[in-house]
């Protein structure tokens, strides 16, 4: 018996010693890790929107920031917010920029770790391409009537970033009615 507790108690000061070492090294990357992601959202709103010279925090839509894209007179000429949903195997993270009549103008899939060789051919430019110039209204895949032609053998993948990107316009059409509504008032004229 006293065997096993002097063991037990070998194994505590292991595990002890391990998790103070862990914590340690966490102290140092974790502020390079949120750089490191911060940097890449920065360069991900500068691809998405690539006429803003400057980007204006307006509200926040799944814990992450929404911007106002800004030209060099202060004037808005979009939006971008990053779109997620979980999709077949994680969460596929995309930064999405939208120009000021809420059709989307770019997409940039910055995070996911779907199936090598299907799902993970999201990241493929000729798929994010498709999603350019597109309203709420065409924010459907292929097989649910959509125009958004889906990944063959990865339809959940397809549909995830389709109703991810659909979530964030709705999102985006409300915030700017309320935040903005000079911006609406300049669209309906327009129109």
């Amino acid at each position: 018996m006293k065997y096993y507790i002097k063991l037990g108690f070998v194994l505590l000061i292991i595990t002890a010693i391990a998790s103070g070492i862990l914590a340690y090294i966490n102290s140092f990357t974790e502020p390079i890790i949120a750089e490191n992601q911060r940097k890449a959202k920065e360069e991900a709103r500068k691809e998405v929107l690539p006429d803003a010279a400057s980007f204006e925090v307006i509200g926040s839509f799944n814990n992450e920031d929404v911007f106002a894209g800004k030209d060099d007179s202060g004037n808005t000429i979009g939006f971008t917010f990053l779109a997620s949903l979980y999709g077949y195997s994680s969460d596929v993270k995309s930064m999405i920029g939208v120009k000021t009549d809420l059709i989307v103008n770019k997409i940039k899939i910055i995070s996911q770790t779907e199936t090598p060789g299907l799902g993970a051919n999201c990241e493929k430019p000729e798929f994010q391409a498709q999603f350019s110039d597109k309203g709420l209204d065409q924010m459907k895949v292929d097989k649910d009537g959509g125009p958004i032609a889906s990944i063959t053998g990865a339809t959940i993948t397809t549909r995830t970033v389709a109703n991810s990107i659909k979530d964030g316009l709705i999102m985006l059409e409300k915030l700017v009615a309320e935040k903005m509504p000079s911006e609406t008032e300049t669209k309906e004229v327009t129109e």
